[in-house]
């Protein structure tokens, strides 16, 4: 299993007795920029109740990382603790893993006047699989958590440890690629909002696993 954070993350990698999580601080993404990390933009450092954060302007801000931490796993939980603003546009990338237009995973929103939907994408092999709902509405300005759970053959969705959705998927590894933050990596779809925390888990993780801050 190829499961490995650049210099600049070592300080962020969690290690337990059965798995090893990578966890993102796009503070630190940016503070300690290394070979592997590209900025596009001036993402700003505000503060917030987790304390400083990186927000995205939802215009041009975006971190790209040549790294693609989820290679080879068939099973993961990806989690983010993200703040959506009102006012950008419809849809927003928040987390793009792999190639631009093959294999492919995506943690997305979709942003209306009423509030904001979850969209979970991918793309693994010959199978493209999109778990949305635009009924499952959440309002704008507040902070959540998302989860995005693969395991055995289900792809399952979480905002705030509440399941939304779940699919069958027969999970291909993504082996090449790379990861980009606030947009999809064809500078396309930029989000809006703020950033605290990712987290990156070769394994499927229950609710009661999440991270809490």
């Amino acid at each position: 299993m190829s499961f490995l954070a650049s210099n600049a993350q070592v300080k962020d990698v969690i290690h337990s007795s059965d798995h090893q999580s990578i966890i993102w601080l796009p503070v630190n993404l940016i503070s300690l920029q290394s070979k592997t990390t590209t900025i596009y933009g001036h993402p700003k450092l505000v503060d917030s109740k987790y304390g400083p954060v990186i927000h995205f302007d939802g215009l041009k801000d975006a971190i790209f990382l040549s790294e693609m931490p989820i290679a080879q796993l068939k099973k993961l939980t990806i989690e983010m603790i993200f703040y959506p603003d009102s006012g950008g546009n419809f849809e927003q990338r928040l987390l793009h893993f792999g190639e631009i237009l093959s294999n492919r995973l995506l943690l997305e929103t979709r942003s209306t006047t009423s509030g904001w939907y979850f969209d979970a994408f991918i793309y693994s092999g010959t199978q493209k699989n999109t778990l949305i709902d635009s009924t499952l509405l959440h309002p704008l300005n507040r902070w959540y958590h998302l989860a995005y759970v693969v395991d055995n053959g289900k792809l399952t969705t979480y905002v705030d440890g509440q399941k939304e959705l779940e699919s069958q998927i027969n999970m291909i590894p993504l082996l090449t690629g790379k990861t980009s933050i606030g947009v999809r990596q064809n500078n396309k779809s930029w989000f809006k909002g703020s950033i605290y925390k990712i987290k990156i888990t070769p394994k499927a993780l229950h609710p009661k696993q999440f991270i809490k801050e």
